[in-house]
């Protein structure tokens, strides 16, 4: 009995569910899109009208299936601008309409991430789901008179995310010059058509795009395309994007005119400074410590002047500024000892990312000054307070940036790291008992230098934990850990001691060791069954190592690693060991990586390139007690 009114219940709570109108249900999301999603894009439909120098409206419609936690990210419920309407739906696994929410029930704040001044504002959906999986519908509607900033293409934007269908629809004003420009659309199958005065995109049934090691940076192999105008408006300023001479030309006039000048004071001040000095670059070095003891960064997001620099005297008088207001005050500051700068708009982040020359518009996330010297330029990073003079580390070399000039801007390329060298010289004592003793001094430079600056500022507790990751050896103490910078050579240098107990196995009057203690590599990428994305190794690098092993009296080895050569089109490992008396050996070391960009079909060749060196650095001597 109990049996068939549990069969009714359902039966019945069935029928109300098939009464209700469903959308979206889970189970008709295909296998292939659920295969390693997190979450799946059912529907996206973004449509953008251009329709002045002064007004864009973008109205969006987006249905995302949440599978699991992970996903939640990936709803991308927020605006910025003047949000004009907002709302979503909330469906449960089947399609059903379980919460419908409302623009009041939406979230508004400032946006502060890292900012200290801003009227920006932030609408964003807080949902905490009560079920998994669920589905969201969003649509917004958001009208902005920035016509500088056209929101790109990007439907591959989310890792972890199959895609049933995205499209784009773009439209402009015909006399403002509309234009658009796709990338890596080859091998994709998006579908184009050009309109009159504008394109519309779409993709469909993609599989979901996974995090695999070594991979290239999205931007180089996933499809997008970018959007502009040639006759802009930002903030109420008209600009003109027709060349990049003439948008430097405009910014210059638009974005720095009047915010050079200084106090009497602070000039009197800077040339005091180097009064003794005639080399300009020189001078530019002593200016930029000057500014770095002088000032702090914070971020500034206010109207035009997310875009224009704070007044070089109001960031003298305050002691702060964005890299806006920083690389102006450092230009104003030169010019002030009669030192040519120029403002230069880049895009900062590890992935090296151009400015497109083929595309003119507004591009970039930060600014840096470049220092004619010669036929190249000294570039400098102003928001860094302990950055050395005329480096910029991996946040924005080899890219181009912007010179702003008030005639002849152009793109011009970012210094190139090639000499990213680790140079380790040292020796260690191994004790009977397997028990080691070691000395080290260990120079870095180039962006190798960027990995270890850290350790000058670091505590104690800090360098202490640190070095036991780096080195990896059970047991470690840390005797010494002095470190050391050369900041006219960009150079971190690092004098250490340290000790292990049982570091070598004591087995058969024997002893059994790495010989290789203090720069294994041991990172050997995952193997994948079928890789999909292009790798790229991005910078090169050499580890250069010499250190001498001295063995306990009574000792012979018995059996020690082959040397090793290889060489690879993506880098070389070469290992050589040799006694230098009866109780001392000595191994050479030298691991180097190249700069490339490959095909999927390439990973396999380059992991067990990798394998083999981890192999080598992992490889065993072993001594006998005589």
């Amino acid at each position: 009995m109990k049996i068939k009114k549990k069969f009714l219940f359902f039966l019945f709570a069935g029928a109300l569910c098939f009464g209700q109108k469903t959308e979206f249900p889970v189970s008709a999301i295909s296998a292939d899109l659920l295969e390693n999603s997190t979450a799946v894009l059912r529907k996206e439909k973004i449509e953008i009208e251009i329709e002045s120098r002064k007004s864009v409206v973008v109205k969006t419609y987006r249905v995302v299936t949440v599978l699991n936690e992970q996903g939640l990210s990936k709803i991308n419920a927020s605006e910025y601008d003047n949000v004009r309407s907002v709302a979503a739906t909330i469906l449960d696994a089947n399609g059903v309409e379980i919460k419908k929410i409302k623009r009041k029930d939406f979230k508004e704040v400032a946006v502060s991430e890292g900012s200290v001044i801003t009227d920006n504002k932030n609408v964003f959906l807080d949902y905490t789901p009560t079920q998994y999986p669920f589905t969201i519908i969003y649509e917004s509607e958001v009208q902005s008179e920035n016509t500088a900033f056209i929101p790109p293409w990007i439907p591959l934007n989310e890792k972890n995310m199959g895609v049933e269908e995205t499209a784009i629809v773009i439209k402009s004003s015909p006399d403002l010059g509309f234009k658009s420009k796709s990338y890596n659309f080859e091998g994709w199958d998006v579908k184009q058509e050009y309109l009159q005065d504008g394109v519309a995109f779409s993709l469909s049934n993609v599989t979901a795009i996974k995090d695999e090691a070594f991979s290239a940076a999205p931007f180089k192999y996933l499809p997008h395309a970018m959007f502009g105008v040639d006759k802009f408006n930002l903030e109420g300023v008209e600009g003109d994007a027709t060349s990049w001479e003439n948008f430097s030309t405009w910014a210059f006039r638009n974005l720095l005119s009047g915010t050079t000048e200084l106090s009497d004071e602070t000039r009197t001040k800077v040339k005091a400074l180097v009064a003794d000095e005639k080399d300009p670059i020189k001078r530019a070095r002593k200016i930029y410590k000057y500014m770095q003891d002088k000032t702090r960064y914070v971020s500034i997001q206010l109207g035009i002047g997310g875009w224009r620099p704070m007044k070089a005297k109001d960031v003298d008088r305050l002691g702060y500024g964005d890299c806006k207001g920083l690389t102006n005050y450092m230009r104003s500051l030169l010019e002030a000892a009669d030192v040519p700068s120029h403002y230069a708009i880049v895009y900062g982040d590890e992935d090296k990312m151009d400015m497109q020359q083929d595309f003119v518009s507004m591009q970039g996330n930060h600014i840096i000054l470049a220092i004619p010297n010669g036929n190249d330029y000294i570039w400098l990073e102003c928001t860094n307070q302990k950055m050395p003079f005329g480096f910029l580390g991996d946040f924005t070399d080899d890219r181009l940036a912007l010179l702003v000039k008030p005639s002849g801007g152009a793109l011009v390329r970012t210094d190139i790291y090639s000499d990213n060298a680790q140079n380790s010289k040292g020796s260690y004592v191994l004790q009977a008992d397997g028990s080691i003793k070691g000395d080290i001094e260990i120079r870095s430079g180039g962006v190798q230098y960027s990995g270890r600056h850290h350790l000058i500022s670091d505590s104690f507790d800090e360098k202490n934990k640190f070095y036991k990751a780096y080195f990896d050896i059970h047991n470690l103490k840390m005797d010494r850990m002095d470190v050391a910078e050369d900041q006219d050579r960009a150079e971190v240098s690092e004098n250490l001691k340290l000790n292990a107990e049982r570091y070598a196995e004591v087995r058969d009057n024997r002893l059994f060791f790495q010989i290789n203690a203090f720069n294994k590599f041991s990172d050997v990428p995952q193997r994948y069954k079928i890789r999909k994305n292009p790798f790229e190794i991005s910078r090169p690098f050499a580890d250069l190592d010499e250190i001498t092993v001295s063995i306990p009296d009574g000792y012979n080895v018995e059996a020690k690693p082959a040397n090793v050569t290889i060489k690879e089109k993506y880098g070389s490992y070469r290992l050589e060991i040799e006694s230098i008396s009866p109780n001392q050996i000595r191994y050479r070391r030298m691991f180097t990586m190249q700069v490339g960009y490959y095909p999927n079909n390439e990973y396999e060749g380059f992991r067990k390139f990798l394998e083999q060196v981890a192999k080598a650095d992992s490889s065993k001597m072993v001594l006998i007690k005589t």
